[in-house]
């Protein structure tokens, strides 16, 4: 367990604009580098078909970011992983 004083501090907030909104990807990228996630794991979340308040949920209850991710991954080949070996009813 991951104690507030051993807790990546979010980075400051580099998304506030006064401008037009950002694209999703970009606001994404932004929401989980203030939650503290490395630049380049925001990077590569911040695309994917991942729940992104799911991810922020377990940061905020004290989950690193990188084990956050990994709960939240999706299995690469689902079908492949379902139907292996499985018996058939005759």
């Amino acid at each position: 367990m991951i104690t507030d004083q051993f807790r990546p501090r979010p980075s400051p907030a580099p998304c506030r604009s006064s401008g037009p909104p950002l694209d999703v990807a970009q606001w994404r990228w932004c929401r989980l580098r203030e939650a503290g996630f490395p630049a380049a794991l925001a990077r590569s979340l911040a695309g994917k078909h991942i729940d992104l308040h799911a991810l922020l949920e377990l940061v905020d209850a004290g989950c690193p970011p990188e084990l956050a991710a990994r709960i939240l991954s999706p299995l690469d080949d689902v079908d492949a992983a379902v139907h292996i070996d499985e018996p058939r009813a005759s």
